[in-house]
């Protein structure tokens, strides 16, 4: 009120008092022309100065003490004056509000193709976590009233987004504005070193996972290698064992009584020709659980129809030929063809299943198992996959680089599952496959 006092009070003695005494040359009375037009002035201009007035007294109680030519002049000495790179955004934030007087103001950066908010100020500011609109038509975007965003680029690549909402009623001036289209033009390789950090950090996060996630696989795997040993042991000791041990003592016996009883003796070896082939028929039972001949003389497709044909449900197996694929992929490709049908077999109550071996171009090869059975729910599904058969599945193929995925349609849409091996990942020892599964409705 004082200040627009004053200002009538200015207005009134510079056109009647200094006006009037120099065109008219008296000041003893005032002039009746120049007082109308002094009042017609104030009018004019009062609203305008009043508003200049308010802005100047805002900007006072809320605007630093630095000039905007200053903060973009202080731009690249207080960004990298200390403090962690992660900590830029947030700085460059608290300069964008002090420059331009806004009531807050945020950084984006464009991680992983999309953008996230890195940095505001003030910290404890209500401030909005809407993305801001992109992509960007003009310079400027003014979202909604008093509110504004800058597309941040480098070499014609959208990095980041500067954003700032206005004080209520104070519009920013053209200076302003030029600060603000100044520090997005500068902002540029600044936010470029935020997202190679941010990228970095990410890929750092998913090598601790890939690592965590080989060594809970290296220890299923061993786990299930001494289970493996465990039942060998058992059926080798209650099977093969006591089939050769029996064979054994009836040879001694035929040994014993061949001086006292030849004929008796010819009829004790006769006999233990059906026990000697019962012995070599467990123990090639057995072997087969091991590894199989077949695959190691045949190949994938060879392995797989000779021991799928005794299969309690029906299996037929489809495959052009693939020739010989590296031993490691062979047998995680067959061992996991032989667990998915098994499953499909105990699970399913399918009453047939199809599996198809495939080189599907020069860079991968599959394998589909596909059953006509009830198929799996949802939950059911993710709790079978967090059990040994699909973990077995993930592992083995895991360790050759390549994935499985679980298909299943509730409701008689049957089950299949789906392993995939890159054709270079044939040696070494890649991080362990995820189980992917998903249920679909019908």
């Amino acid at each position: 009120m004082v200040a627009l006092l004053g200002f009538v009070v200015l207005v009134y003695v510079i056109i009647v008092v200094v006006v009037g005494g120099v065109l008219i040359g008296s000041t003893e009375s005032p002039s009746v022309p120049l007082s109308v037009l002094a009042t017609v002035v104030v009018a004019l201009l009062i609203a305008p100065v009043q508003a200049t007035l308010q802005r100047c007294v805002a900007r006072v109680g809320h605007h630093s003490a630095a000039t905007p030519y200053d903060v973009l002049s202080r731009f690249s000495i207080d960004l990298t004056g200390g403090g962690t790179t992660d900590q830029l955004p947030g700085r460059m934030a608290k300069l964008l509000t002090e420059g331009t007087g806004a009531q807050w103001a945020q950084v984006w950066l464009v991680v992983a193709g999309r953008l996230t908010l890195a940095g505001s100020w003030p910290v404890d500011a209500d401030t909005d976590p809407r993305q801001p609109p992109v992509p960007f038509t003009d310079r400027e975007a003014a979202e909604e009233v008093g509110r504004r965003s800058l597309p941040v680029r480098h070499d014609g690549q959208l990095l980041g987004v500067l954003r700032l909402q206005e004080r209520p009623g104070l519009t920013l001036t053209v200076v302003e504005q030029r600060l603000f289209n100044g520090l997005a033009g500068q902002a540029g390789l600044v936010l470029r070193l935020v997202g190679l950090q941010a990228q970095l950090e990410a890929h750092h996060a998913e090598l601790v996972a890939h690592a965590e996630e080989l060594r809970v696989s290296r220890h299923r795997l061993i786990g299930t290698q001494d289970a493996e040993r465990r039942r060998l042991e058992r059926d080798m000791h209650d099977g093969a064992q006591q089939h050769l041990v029996a064979l054994a003592v009836h040879l001694r016996l035929a040994q014993a009584v061949a001086g006292s009883s030849p004929q008796r003796a010819a009829q004790l070896l006769v006999s233990q020709a059906d026990a000697a082939l019962e012995a070599i028929a467990t123990l090639t039972s057995l072997s087969r659980g091991i590894y199989p001949r077949l695959l190691t003389e045949a190949g994938l497709l060879a392995a797989l129809r000779s021991a799928l044909a005794a299969s309690a449900t029906p299996v037929t197996v489809h495959g052009p030929q693939l020739g010989r694929l590296p031993a490691p992929v062979e047998a995680a490709l067959y061992f996991c063809a032989m667990e998915a049908v098994q499953n499909a077999t105990k699970h399913s109550g399918a009453e047939h299943v199809t599996v198809t071996a495939r080189r599907d171009d020069e860079h991968q090869w599959s394998l589909l198992v596909v059953d006509d059975g009830v198929g799996f729910d949802s939950e059911l599904l993710l709790a079978t996959a967090a059990s040994g058969g699909l973990l077995n599945m993930a592992d083995r193929l895991g360790a050759v680089g390549g994935t499985v995925e679980v298909l299943s349609r509730p409701g008689g849409g049957g089950t299949s599952v789906t392993a995939r091996v890159p054709c270079e990942e044939c040696s070494g020892v890649a991080p362990t496959a995820p189980v992917r599964h998903r249920a679909v409705s019908t």
